[in-house]
């Protein structure tokens, strides 16, 4: 069996400090503390295959930027035979207070222009997300120059500490599933 875990965000140095690469951010330490050694290109993504439990695990980093992220997910999906419910989408979101998380299955894209291309080329939302706050912008900031400006210290640091548990997050969805994830992570 295989899994994939998809970490949304925007190639490029441009956009490496930015809220909106909170998903690149978790993929990123989770290849590292999987032992990822190689990244190749394939079907418009950065992929990372590993061996996890008793089947294969991909690591995906779309980059086609975040409103085309989909199209390179669906690619892999049929590729590798990989089911939707084993697809865990890892992204920011306006609506969860900075320093939180939440973890669920399916829904709507709430705006999210990844998730909208995502449920558009899979056909549903029914996946996991493990969805990392950002908070809202500031005063009448235009959100998407929100998630797309570079951040200052202390928003980076803020971001930053989120990563590890949002990787940990993942990690538990995998062994041991959603429901008890959902229990563990979205209690606070």
């Amino acid at each position: 069996m295989t899994r994939m875990v998809v970490g949304l965000g925007n190639p490029g140095p441009k956009y490496e400090n930015t809220r909106h690469n909170a998903g690149f951010m978790v993929a990123d330490l989770l290849a590292e503390n999987l032992r990822v050694t190689y990244w190749k290109d394939e079907a418009g993504a950065k992929v990372g295959l590993v061996r996890f439990g008793d089947g294969d695990l991909l690591l995906v980093k779309p980059q086609t930027f975040m409103n085309l992220s989909g199209k390179a997910v669906s690619k892999l999906a049929a590729s590798y035979r990989i089911d939707i419910s084993d697809i865990v989408v890892i992204h920011d979101d306006l609506d969860i207070p900075e320093e939180a998380l939440r973890i669920k299955r399916g829904g709507g894209h709430g705006g999210h222009n990844g998730l909208r291309s995502l449920n558009d080329a899979l056909g549903t939302g029914e996946y996991c997300r493990v969805k990392v706050g950002i908070g809202r912008p500031p005063g009448r900031q235009d959100p998407a120059a929100y998630v797309l400006e570079p951040m200052r210290s202390a928003a980076a640091e803020r971001l930053t500490s989120m990563v590890p548990y949002a990787a940990q997050a993942v990690i538990h969805i995998l062994e041991h599933g959603i429901e008890s994830a959902m229990r563990e992570y979205n209690a606070g």
